[in-house]
């Protein structure tokens, strides 16, 4: 069936890492082999002045780092890519754990010099939550780093996840001759090009024929057997199932700066990688094949253009088949919506299209109908769930410095929450505002885009809030509570009340006194705006 192809002709999947690992830069050689960009430059090089293709936000260019979600699509060898490029910064965490609940599988990057970091625990963690798959790339092995052996095992430790070795590395930094493809026997020698686009592959009868230490020299052919034989005998086969249930990664070793070892990495991808899979939602287990549309928006972005004022939402195509100018449910508001101009992107460039099946994601105009976690159907109620909601970290008041401006940072503060870049609470009366976030950062890129997106200036002054706890359990119980304890009551986004801990002891407090009511620091973003 023609709707079934394509839905197995499609692979998306996110790249995630620890911050400066080479996530955005592996994300641009991936797109050389689609043909998408001619020339890759480096994000923090001081030769190439241009920034990343897909960090197009004039903050991410100052900076050299991803703070949001690039969504890119390209073509290869008969299937359709959707990369999703995440912030690897902790600052914006919660932005790719949203994004990782619209992806089927995960390349997961690591720098060879320091080896599995913070980040990427947790990253992991949230990819273990939701049984994700995980291919792993080493990073950066034209650099002097960790022996390899001692690599995977901190991969296996830290991670919590079995590794199976695809290629393996000759040498590194400066003695890095190249690498030695387990599953096809074939060897691929190291050249530094920062813009060339495949790689050249030397088949050989194995580690034992004998041209190879005519291509590599014999104290690195005899180190070389002496690795395969101690990977053959500890690793065995790569079993796809293990893989697909996410117990075992695949690991590739290369440098995406100068895009070796990324050829593999892809084509084994699209080998291996699921395609889209089932959704949970509240309601039911919704599968790809059904014939009825379903799809769910899991990132909102305001000013993609800033000279056209546009606020795109990202939705992920869950079944079923979306057709531009086709009227669809918008499940939260009751109502039919139609959308002329859908698009795929390459970073900021947007491209119309006339259909999306499963696994695609698409850009949707959007005039502020959308928030995080809306449901789009054919007319069935679905939620779907795993989008997740945290309370923040660090809390602040919102001070306006230009009265003048209000309404323009009333309505910035409202259209950049809505992306999930920080959270707002309202607080009566005096209608104060607190942006919640879970780093510093955040505030400082607010800052910038009130200012240069909606020209409106503010300041952030710290308040002293532990926690944003929402409430469950007996009505009548959290109501007596918010009427007590009204000065620590705050609004979500969705209007639902929030109580906000000033410490860590008084929030044990409060929860020992008022053993009627679930005070949580995580909610699903549909359970919330329901």
């Amino acid at each position: 069936m023609a709707y079934e192809q394509e839905i197995s002709r499609r692979k998306t999947f996110a790249i995630i890492s620890h911050p400066d690992a080479g996530k955005t830069t592996l994300t641009e050689k991936l797109l050389l082999f689609g043909g998408q960009i001619q020339s890759a430059g480096a994000v923090k090089s001081n030769k190439i002045t241009k920034a990343a293709t897909s960090d197009f936000m004039e903050i991410e260019k100052q900076r050299g780092i991803s703070v949001a979600t690039s969504v890119m699509s390209f073509e290869y060898r008969g299937k359709l890519v959707n990369i999703l490029d995440t912030p690897g910064h902790k600052d914006f965490a919660e932005d790719t754990y949203r994004t990782l609940s619209a992806v089927d599988s995960v390349i997961l990057v690591i720098d060879s010099v320091k080896g599995v970091e913070e980040q990427t625990e947790k990253l992991m963690e949230v990819c273990r939550m939701r049984a994700t798959p995980v291919i792993t790339f080493i990073n950066k092995m034209d650099r002097d780093g960790k022996d390899p052996f001692d690599l995977l095992d901190e991969v296996e430790q830290k991670l919590n996840i079995h590794v199976h070795p695809m290629s393996w590395p000759i040498n590194s930094g400066r003695d890095f001759k190249g690498v030695y493809l387990i599953p096809s026997h074939s060897l691929n020698l190291f050249e530094s090009n920062k813009t060339k686009k495949a790689d050249e592959f030397i088949s050989v009868a194995g580690v034992n024929d004998p041209q190879l230490p005519e291509l590599i020299g014999e104290r690195n052919a005899s180190k070389l057997r002496e690795d395969i034989e101690l990977i053959d005998g500890v690793y065995g086969e790569l079993n796809r199932r293990d893989y697909l249930e996410a117990h075992t990664s695949p690991v590739f070793f290369g440098s995406g700066l100068n895009n070796f070892g990324v050829q593999e990495l892809l084509e084994t991808f699209l080998e291996l990688a699921p395609t889209p899979v089932h959704r949970p939602a509240a309601e039911r287990l919704v599968e790809p094949t059904e014939a009825k549309f379903s799809g769910f928006v899991f990132k909102i972005h305001a000013n993609i253009d800033p000279r056209h004022r546009d606020r795109i939402a990202f939705l992920r195509v869950c079944s079923g088949k979306f057709e531009r100018n086709k009227p669809y449910r918008h499940v939260r508001l009751g109502k039919d919506l139609r959308f002329a101009n859908p698009y795929t992107f390459l970073a900021r460039s947007k491209e119309v299209v006339e259909d999306a099946y499963a696994g695609d994601v698409v850009g949707l105009y959007d005039t502020g109908n959308f928030k995080i976690g809306d449901t789009l159907t054919e007319g069935e109620m679905l939620h779907f769930k795993g989008i997740p909601s945290f309370s923040p970290e660090i809390f602040k008041e919102l001070i306006n410095l230009d009265p003048l401006k209000s309404k323009q940072l009333e309505k910035g503060i409202e259209q950049l929450t809505e992306e999930g870049l920080a959270q707002l609470f309202r607080q009566e009366p005096g209608n104060r505002k607190y942006i919640g976030t879970v780093g510093e950062l955040q505030f400082e890129v607010l800052q910038h885009r009130l200012e240069h997106e909606y020209g409106a200036k503010c300041r952030f002054e710290p308040r002293s809030i532990y926690k944003a706890c929402w409430m469950g359990g007996d009505e009548d119980a959290i109501r007596d509570f918010m009427k007590f304890r009204q000065n620590n009551i705050a609004w979500d986004k969705d209007n639902n009340p929030v109580y906000l801990a000033e410490t860590q002891f008084t929030l044990r407090m409060t929860q020992d006194n008022n053993p009627k009511i679930q005070f949580r620091t995580m909610v699903e973003v549909t359970e919330a705006a329901q």
